[in-house]
């Protein structure tokens, strides 16, 4: 087995021959997505073993579509991070698009990197049924490709309604239809100040590049500020430290995963095993977690609180754009290095609003300036405007100026 892969296998529920919607696209999923059979650790001593005995909704849905699961990749520890990560090795050796969690701009970041697409949709509009999760409120299952076209045939797929996963919002679903239709430009599309602080001079020379390229398919640049941008941090690590301390505590190693030979008893045995199971930099994000669950909690609602302010700011933005523009990345920092927490949200830090709000946000390949390296163009869109968004980044991508396609 390749070190690329968790498992490798080439598997469609559609007859052979039998044209449908995927037909032919080769999918390679997180081990943290529920395949039938297949093994599921999530990549984590604490599911070792582990092999689930349903599919996941979004597995579900892909099958039927016609896609091909070409295989699990290699992840982060229960999706923290990118550390250890090889989505982009698996798409390399051949896959057409890559299903990942996108818990801090996980999907996103991977595409900038690479010169790929990255999309995260809004929270609650594909099933969550099936993903070993970390943080629940603020993860969804994010999409990785070479174009965007297969990212909307994809997200077509999968999207929709689930009796099966209760976070769903009883709200109406988004119809990614109009995601094909050619876009009316000019769209107003705001660049957040606070934002542009972060960036040394050559990646604001990379960024301003990319703003020129949607200036000239007809957009109208213009520069917002959300005051609270600095506590976007602050916030998703204090609520996503204490999700992921309470949703890791159903580890126990007694049905699967890593049990320690020493303990006089079962409270023992079950303390040596979590000791062991988790890595350093999963366990001191836990250990954050478990801090303010039980010795500080009041810095988690605060921080809940916060997070609802947060959520009313960008509202308030998008009265006055169509979208939010931000960078991807920042070249200063790598995420599948990253050996702290501090250090994994240093990489992350542009990226958090659209998982703290629960917004759609599409990572487009930009440019190279003056033979730097490309940091991306995140475009964020209201919640449940994924479809608009979606067909927004197709016209930045695709469309030169004059108007013709690419």
């Amino acid at each position: 087995m390749s070190d690329i892969y968790t498992y490798k296998n080439v598997s469609s529920d559609v007859p052979a021959g039998a044209v449908s919607p995927l037909s032919g696209v080769r999918v390679v999923v997180q081990p943290n997505i529920s395949v039938r059979g297949w093994p599921c650790d999530a990549g984590s001593g604490a599911l070792e073993g582990f092999v689930p005995l349903q599919d996941a909704a979004v597995i579900t849905r892909l099958k039927s579509a016609g896609a091909l699961l070409a295989g699990s990749s290699r992840m982060s520890e229960l999706g923290f991070g990118l550390v250890g990560e090889t989505t982009v090795r698996a798409l390399e050796e051949g896959a057409d698009v890559a299903v990942m969690t996108d818990t801090m701009g996980e999907a996103r970041v991977t595409a900038a990197a690479n010169g790929l697409f990255g999309f995260k949709p809004s929270f609650g509009v594909v099933s969550r049924f099936g993903l070993i999760g970390l943080v629940p409120s603020m993860e969804c299952a994010g999409l990785v490709a070479r174009d965007l076209d297969t990212i909307v045939d994809v997200m077509t797929a999968i999207a929709g309604k689930d009796p099966n996963d209760p976070s769903m919002p009883d709200e109406p679903a988004v119809d990614l239809a109009s995601a094909r239709e050619g876009f009316e430009c000019p769209f107003r599309a705001g660049v957040v100040k606070e934002s542009m602080d972060l960036l040394n001079e050559t990646e604001v020379r990379s960024f301003k590049a990319g703003l020129a390229r949607m200036e000239a398919v007809g957009a109208v640049i213009q520069e917002v500020s959300l005051p609270g941008y600095s506590l976007f941090r602050t916030v998703h690590n204090t609520v996503a430290s204490v999700e992921a301390s309470s949703s890791a505590g159903k580890y126990d190693s007694v049905r699967f995963g890593h049990r320690a030979p020493q303990g006089k008893n079962w409270n023992e045995m079950y303390l040596a095993s979590r000791g062991e199971s988790f890595r350093s930099l999963v366990k001191a994000f836990l250990f954050q977690g478990a801090f303010f669950q039980f010795e500080d909690y009041g810095a988690f609602e605060d921080a809940c609180r916060i997070r609802n302010r947060l959520v009313g700011e960008t509202m308030d933005v998008f009265r006055t754009v169509d979208f939010l523009v931000f960078p991807t990345r920042r070249t200063g920092h790598d995420p599948w290095e990253a050996a702290s927490v501090k250090a994994v949200y240093e990489s992350f830090l542009l990226t958090l609003p659209a998982n703290v709000t629960g917004s759609p946000a599409v990572q487009v390949p930009a440019c190279n300036v003056d033979g730097g390296v490309d940091i991306g163009l995140q475009v964020m869109g209201k919640r449940l405007d994924d479809a608009r968004l979606l067909c927004a980044a197709s016209a930045i991508a695709y469309t030169v100026p004059g108007g013709n396609a690419a």
